[in-house]
C-alpha cells in the first residue's frame, strides 16, 4: 500500500486525521495534510499500540488504526506516465491526488475552461477530445457525472469554438465555475476512466520526456518525471541551457557512480533549466526542479516526496 508521512496529503489523510481524533490523539482539524501535529499524534499511536514508533503510517499502522478500512493500491502500481502525470499536475493544481487530476480553473485567461492535470483547455481546442472521448467511451459515467446537464455538454463539444467559450462564460460567476458544474467537473476528474483519458492524452508529452532522459544520459524513473516536467512546464531544454549541462556533466568526478551521478546529472539539469526560464519564473521552475531532482522539497508552499510516487533513483 501507499505509505503516508509528513509533507503527504489528501483523502486518506484526512481519514488517518480522523482515526486519531477519534481516540483522542489529534486535536487539530481536518485539513488532509499531514502536518507537524498529525505526525505527532500518529508517533503517540504508534508508541501507544506498540509498534514501532516513526510517523509513519504504513501497512502494520494503517491496519491498527482504521480497522476494517482497505488501504488505498499503492501509486508505485500504477504505469510510469501515469506516476508522472500525477505529480506534474500536482504542481500545476497544489492538489495532491486524485484531485491533481480534477484541477479547474474559469475564464481569467481568455480559454474558457482549464481542466485536468495539464489544464486542456476549450479556447485552444485541446479539452474538447477528452470531453468527448469520455462521453462517447464511458455513456452511463457521463450521464452519471453531469445528469441533466449531461445532455447541454454533449451539445456545447459539438458546437463551433466561439460558441462553446460564449456557453463556458455563461457557467461562471467571476471567472469561477458555478454549482452544480463545479463540482461535476471535480468529480469527473476523479473518475478511474476519465485519468486514463488524461493519461492517454498526456503520452505525446511522456515520449518526448523519455527521449530526453536518454539523450541526457538518464535512466532512472525519477529522471523521467523530471524531463516529463521539464517538457511540461518549460517545453524543452534551450540550446544554451544543453550546452551548460553537458559541460557540468564533465566537471562532475569520476568517482561520482551508480546513483549518485544520476542524481548529480538531475540537479544540473535542474539548476540549468530553471536560469534559462523568464526570470520572474525562475525561483518557481527551480523549486519543482529541484524538488525531482533531489526526491523531496517544497513547492508553493507543499512538501513533496517522490518516493512518494514511486519515482525513485
Amino acid at each position: 500500500m501507499e505509505t503516508y508521512e509528513l509533507g503527504s496529503s489528501g483523502a486518506e489523510v484526512a481519514k488517518i486525521q480522523t482515526a486519531l481524533k477519534g481516540i483522542g490523539l489529534y486535536h487539530g482539524p481536518i485539513d488532509a495534510v499531514f502536518g507537524g501535529a498529525t505526525e505527532a499524534a500518529v508517533r503517540a499511536f504508534q508508541k501507544q499500540s506498540g509498534q514501532g514508533v516513526n510517523g509513519v503510517v504504513g501497512a502494520a499502522t494503517w491496519a491498527s488504526l482504521l480497522k476494517g478500512l482497505i488501504a488505498p493500491p499503492s501509486i508505485s502500481q500504477q504505469p510510469l506516465e501515469y506516476r508522472c502525470l500525477a505529480l506534474t499536475g500536482s504542481f500545476e493544481t497544489s492538489l495532491p491526488i486524485p484531485d491533481c487530476f480534477a484541477g479547474l480553473a474559469g475564464n481569467f485567461d481568455g480559454q474558457g475552461i482549464s481542466f485536468g492535470a495539464l489544464q486542456w483547455n476549450l479556447g485552444t481546442g485541446t479539452l474538447q477530445p477528452l470531453l468527448l472521448e469520455m462521453a462517447n467511451g464511458h455513456p452511463d459515467v457521463w450521464t452519471q457525472l453531469f445528469a441533466g446537464g449531461a445532455v447541454v455538454l454533449r451539445q456545447v463539444l459539438s458546437e463551433n469554438r466561439a460558441d462553446q467559450l460564449q456557453w463556458a462564460d455563461s457557467i461562471q460567476h467571476q471567472n469561477s465555475l458555478v454549482e452544480p458544474w463545479k463540482g461535476q467537473f471535480r468529480a469527473l476528474g476523479r473518475t478511474p476512466e476519465f485519468q486514463t483519458i488524461e493519461m492517454r492524452s498526456a503520452l505525446g508529452v511522456f515520449g518526448r520526456a523519455v527521449a530526453l532522459r536518454q539523450n541526457y544520459q538518464l535512466s532512472s524513473s525519477r529522471a523521467t518525471a523530471l524531463m516529463f516536467d521539464v517538457v511540461t512546464q518549460d517545453g524543452g531544454i534551450k540550446p544554451i541551457a544543453r550546452a551548460e549541462i553537458l559541460s557540468d556533466y564533465q566537471s562532475i568526478a569520476p568517482s561520482v557512480t551508480g546513483g549518485d551521478l544520476e542524481i548529480a546529472r538531475m540537479r544540473s539539469v535542474a539548476t540549468r533549466v530553471a536560469h534559462s526560464a523568464n526570470p520572474k519564473y525562475v525561483p518557481d521552475v527551480l523549486a519543482r526542479k529541484m524538488t525531482i531532482a533531489n526526491g523531496s522539497g517544497i513547492v508553493h508552499g507543499k512538501r513533496y516526496t517522490l518516493s512518494g510516487y514511486g519515482l525513485d533513483v
